[in-house]
């Protein structure tokens, strides 16, 4: 499937560096003066109790102490993000309508989804970048596996749990299992606590989830990590080779972002910022963090785009190389 997207011009990349700049800019004189006067929403494209939804949660709280106004979540689920990201795009631009923007909505779905179902991250005001996290594929223990060579060396189809498609829960396990010459299925489940319960529950072989989702279940010996898609070797699963050390090219992170609607005010966007970089310096939120096995990606907006551009585009050509078909069949 071939999916064409717009091109990084100049000028958005002009207007993103203007949304991280300093408070006070020229541009939107005296639009701070009363801001925020109410309550600011925050949507979460995913189920409560997931993993987005408890980081915008942890964040919420110490942003909106130096707002001095509530940041209220409310979740909005459905196609990995789309349908808060389409609620999003139609919010007035005023700064009271934010959104905990998944990375993979930008990279990752985009191959999976026809053009016009695509979500452009262009089409937003970037505020932040949040963190990032690890997958990590795991396998219920009677399975046997420990590793990838014993998944090929079973020599018979293998049923993968997914997060949903278009997520990065299907984008690792399939270019996996593809440059691996594994016979394998995609079971969709919508998060990653259903797929979770799908690995212990014994209705499929292996899913890759989030490592802080697993974190318990690996510790009790309920799960066995085979493999994380990190770069490099988490410092917390020390003991977990790559799927690059594996003998694999299958660079897979999700990332998180405040986004608001285009066309919100430069410093109404630069007020925003200041309010969750007070948030990422609260001891609370850091100690979650920690907890959550998080990596701290605290970009401004430029940076960010430029991040997600990238794994865009270092995707689409994973999946061209390897015929891989992502959509919904």
């Amino acid at each position: 499937m071939k999916i064409t997207l717009p091109a990084l011009t100049l000028a958005g990349l002009l207007v993103l560096t203007g949304c991280g700049g300093n408070l006070g800019s020229e541009g939107d004189s005296g639009s701070t003066a009363a801001y925020p006067d109410r309550a600011v929403t925050l949507l979460v494209g995913q189920d409560a109790g997931g993993s987005t939804d408890l980081i915008g949660r942890a964040l919420a709280d110490p942003a909106s102490k130096d707002l001095g106004q509530p940041l209220t979540v409310q979740n909005k689920p459905g196609a990995n993000g789309a349908v808060a990201a389409k609620e999003l795009a139609a919010a007035k631009a005023d700064g009271y309508t934010l959104m905990v923007f998944v990375g993979s909505l930008a990279y990752i779905t985009p191959l999976a989804v026809p053009a016009d179902q695509a979500v452009d991250i262009n089409n937003y005001e970037v505020v932040t970048g949040i963190s990032q996290d690890d997958f990590v594929l795991i396998a219920n223990p009677e399975t046997g596996f420990k590793t990838v060579k014993d998944i090929v060396d079973a020599k018979r189809p293998i049923k993968f749990a997914t997060t949903g498609v278009g997520t990065g829960s299907q984008l690792t396990q399939t270019l996996l299992f593809a440059q691996a010459g594994v016979d394998a299925t995609a079971v969709p489940f919508n998060g990653g606590n259903p797929a979770l319960t799908a690995v212990l529950g014994g209705q499929v072989d292996v899913a890759a989830v989030q490592l802080g989702e697993t974190k318990e279940q690996i510790e009790a010996g309920k799960a066995v990590p085979i493999v994380t898609f990190a770069t490099e070797r988490p410092s917390y699963m020390p003991d977990t080779p790559t799927a690059t050390e594996a003998g694999f090219n299958v660079p897979v992170q999700q990332s998180r972002a405040i986004v608001a609607p285009k066309g919100t005010p430069a410093d109404v966007v630069a007020r925003l910022r200041t309010a969750f970089q007070k948030g990422f310096a609260d001891k609370t939120y850091q100690d979650f963090n920690t907890q959550r096995l998080l990596t701290a990606n605290e970009v401004d907006g430029a940076a960010l785009l430029q991040q997600w551009t990238g794994s865009l585009q270092t995707y689409r050509d994973l999946v061209a190389k390897h015929k891989i078909e992502l959509g919904a069949k």
